[in-house]
């Protein structure tokens, strides 16, 4: 709405309206703006919760401190989710595709998130909705974005293409004249790293586009689905999936940043997409949002942002790297998420595995997610093949080193844009 006022005041003449057409202030305003909200109205928030009485159910798990954490507030997520919205409905260009498909997917979430918490705190357990309902309600974010990437004549993009100086070798790269309508994405490790999904289905024809298309929703689906289980899942310990989100949103910023401006684009030999660059003010208020609530959700927590936050953020970070092209990075600079995935399915079907082979059902990781599988001390009792490391590591250190691992992470997916 301030984008809007500004833009109106600039054609009276106004001294300083322009400022509003910069991508750096209104990102700079939209930041502070959320982390404002996130720790000044989030305590009112958590006094809230606490009045009705909304605490987390804790089972005890064996784990140093677990049971102390037991009636803290949760759904702090709300914190998280208002902290986004409030600025990006002041500062953002409303009628930008990007900044509406994003608003959606932070709403959508954030409903079905809330949605799971209060039925947790309903029955008073940890059975919250099903997994099948979560998995439609995904699927259906996922279908929507598919469709209006399909459909949405102001999602396009511009190929590069590279020519080659035969006499200096030099490297030049310039760009279609035309904004295309493609299944194009980006894939790292190879040298010219714009992978069309249509090539996969090159084998049907008049009909390899369409296909393209339906391949690609499917990867949108899967992405939205794996990533937003992935946060889940990590959100078990005081700041952990609040801290690693920053990292990966601050990374993707930057990525939603150089793709949308043609010169580092041209640079950096990645496509173009208009338009994109309004992202980057949607992702300055994520990670404001995110920073302001850390204050109240680092160890010892005072709030948990619960489903209603874990499943939001996931969902968020998906669709973002979705638009701007970059999904099939998400393996590795959303490592953690899927490492997070990839342990509990391991650890059940293991489980399952030993116990139809010997009648006794046998775990790899002491605990997992694999966060807890580090609090456990090595030779607790519990029959699994790991039982490094011996010592239970404090909680405050894991979350710590999670974060160390994404900062990581994140430089090598910047680092897959040049090795090819």
């Amino acid at each position: 709405m301030l984008y809007y006022l500004f833009g109106y005041l600039d054609t009276l003449g106004f001294p300083g309206a322009r400022l509003m057409d910069y991508i750096t202030v209104r990102s700079g305003a939209a930041f502070v703006l959320a982390l404002f909200i996130a720790m000044v109205f989030g305590r009112r928030i958590i006094d809230r919760l606490q009045l009705m009485q909304v605490g987390e159910i804790i089972r005890d798990l064996g784990l140093e401190g677990q049971m102390q954490k037991k009636g803290t507030p949760t759904m702090g997520g709300i914190i998280i989710i208002i902290s986004i919205l409030i600025p990006c409905l002041l500062i953002g260009n409303l009628s930008s595709v990007y900044m509406a498909l994003m608003l959606l997917t932070t709403v959508w979430l954030g409903l079905l998130g809330f949605l799971d918490d209060w039925l947790k705190i309903k029955r008073h357990n940890k059975d919250g909705m099903s997994g099948k309902v979560k998995i439609v309600g995904q699927v259906g974010l996922g279908l929507v974005v598919g469709a209006a990437m399909y459909f949405s004549p102001d999602i396009v993009m511009r190929e590069n293409v590279e020519t080659v100086d035969v006499e200096s070798t030099e490297i030049t790269v310039t760009y279609k004249a035309e904004n295309v309508k493609t299944t194009q994405t980006t894939i790292p490790f190879v040298k010219n790293n714009n992978f069309d999904y249509a090539y996969l289905t090159s084998w049907a024809g008049k009909y390899a586009s369409a296909g393209g298309w339906i391949v690609f929703v499917i990867v949108v689906i899967c992405a939205i689905s794996g990533t937003s289980n992935g946060a889940n899942l990590t959100d078990g310990l005081d700041g952990l999936c609040t801290g690693v989100s920053a990292i990966i949103g601050t990374a993707l910023a930057i990525m939603a940043y150089l793709g949308g401006n043609i010169i580092y684009s041209s640079y950096l030999n990645i496509m173009y997409i208009p338009g994109s660059e309004e992202l980057v003010v949607f992702m300055a208020a994520f990670i404001g949002a995110l920073v302001g609530f850390l204050w109240y959700n680092a160890f010892p927590a005072q709030v948990f942002m619960g489903d209603t936050g874990s499943l939001t953020l996931g969902g968020i970070i998906a669709v973002f790297a979705i638009l701007i092209r970059k999904e099939l990075l998400i393996p590795v600079l959303c490592a953690i998420f899927f490492i997070e995935d990839l342990s509990v399915m391991i650890q059940v079907a293991y489980f399952k595995y030993t116990k139809r082979r010997t009648g006794v059902g046998k775990r790899i990781f002491k605990m997992t997610p694999l966060h807890h599988h580090f609090q456990k001390p090595g030779n607790s009792g519990i029959d699994a093949l790991l039982q490094a490391p011996l010592r239970a590591i404090p909680e405050s250190k894991i979350v710590t080193r999670f974060w160390i691992v994404a900062i990581l992470l994140a430089a090598v997916t910047f680092v897959t844009l040049k090795i090819r």
